[in-house]
């Protein structure tokens, strides 16, 4: 006898994940360099590109375009429509008056908050369950503004912060110092701009506290140097736009490590610009302190130890954010 042939169970359903799809507001030098470092990191599937110059984004979606076959898997589109940006799981706004020599970043809030006005419901309605990442100047000021235009709860709409900063300060460091970047640990916090500062109380190479590093020489790090280093970190944006007129690299890089973060679910600690309440005593201000960055958006901050100066120094910094924003009505 014949045995009765063997009943395999029915294959699984297999459904394809969903693509991840990053919306990007502005195709000017931060908004196509962002596309840029997003694709060619494989930080996301599809990036879209919306600007109210057709021929800009069109050029700029074909430039990128051309060179898909040398990244991971991608796909780029743009369009005058801001449809494009319908369903995004992330919305990048880079659009904003640009910044010009010895200007400072709050001097172009005006222009920036009508463009935030204008834009932002619009965005909302398109992508009502989108992360909605603030990627322009004076950053601090108009997240705030955003987030009251919007009407999204806090974690799901922030800013780019001082993530950039804190880079910029981390480099200064290992330059100084002799060591790989990635083994310096230090955070700029406060505003995105002049009144922001180190956390040199927590700041550590390794697990060696920075105030403690006693390396000679060309690697030493006295209280001199710091100074020197912090300065730097303000003035960069200054120097680099005096030079050839816009940052776009490296704050292409930082937005692409926060969309990172948050698509890939990593609960990474950055310093990104989010509604605060009763940190150090401050609250109802968008500014940056070391937040858990996930899919959700920002998860919660951490509170930091800071000695008297630095909690001093972040509430004048509070304080001013809070008054250029206060002049506009917010």
């Amino acid at each position: 006898m014949n045995p009765e042939p063997m009943s395999l169970p029915p294959e699984p359903v297999r459904v394809a994940p969903r693509a991840s799809k990053v919306a990007i507001v502005g195709a000017g030098a931060v908004g196509a360099t962002l596309a840029y470092a997003t694709l060619v990191k494989g930080a996301a599937r599809e990036v879209v590109l919306y600007d109210i110059n057709r021929a800009k984004v069109e050029a700029e979606v074909l430039d990128i375009g051309h060179g898909i076959e040398f990244m991971p898997m991608g796909s780029i589109s743009g369009s005058d429509d801001i449809g494009i940006c319908a369903d995004a799981d992330i919305v990048v706004f880079t659009a904003g008056a640009k910044q010009k020599p010895g200007q400072s970043r709050m001097e172009l809030a005006g222009a920036t908050i009508n463009l935030t006005k204008a834009i932002v419901p619009k965005l909302v309605e398109v992508a009502p369950h989108a992360i909605h990442l603030m990627v322009t100047n004076p950053v601090d000021v108009v997240t705030y503004v955003a987030l009251k235009l919007s009407g999204l709860p806090a974690n799901q709409l922030f800013g780019s912060g001082t993530v950039l900063d804190s880079s910029r300060l981390r480099w200064l460091i290992a330059l100084r110092t002799g060591v790989a970047v990635q083994n310096v640990h230090a955070y700029m916090v406060g505003e995105h701009g002049d009144t922001e500062f180190p956390l040199w109380s927590s700041a550590a190479i390794a697990s060696i506290p920075l105030r403690d590093w006693v390396q000679n020489g060309p690697h030493k790090l006295d209280a001199k140097d710091r100074e020197d280093v912090a300065n730097d970190v303000v003035n960069a944006a200054y120097k680099i736009i005096e030079g050839k007129g816009a940052t776009n690299y490296a704050v292409a890089l930082a937005g692409a490590r926060i969309i990172e973060a948050v698509l890939r679910d990593e609960h990474r600690v950055m310093p990104v610009s989010s509604l605060v309440t009763n940190y150090a005593g401050i609250s109802d201000v968008c500014l940056s302190v070391p937040s858990i960055v996930g899919l959700s958006g920002v998860g919660g901050t951490l509170e930091v130890p800071m000695d008297d100066f630095e909690t001093a120094r972040l509430q004048a910094s509070a304080e001013k954010i809070r008054s250029v924003a206060a002049s506009f009505g917010f």
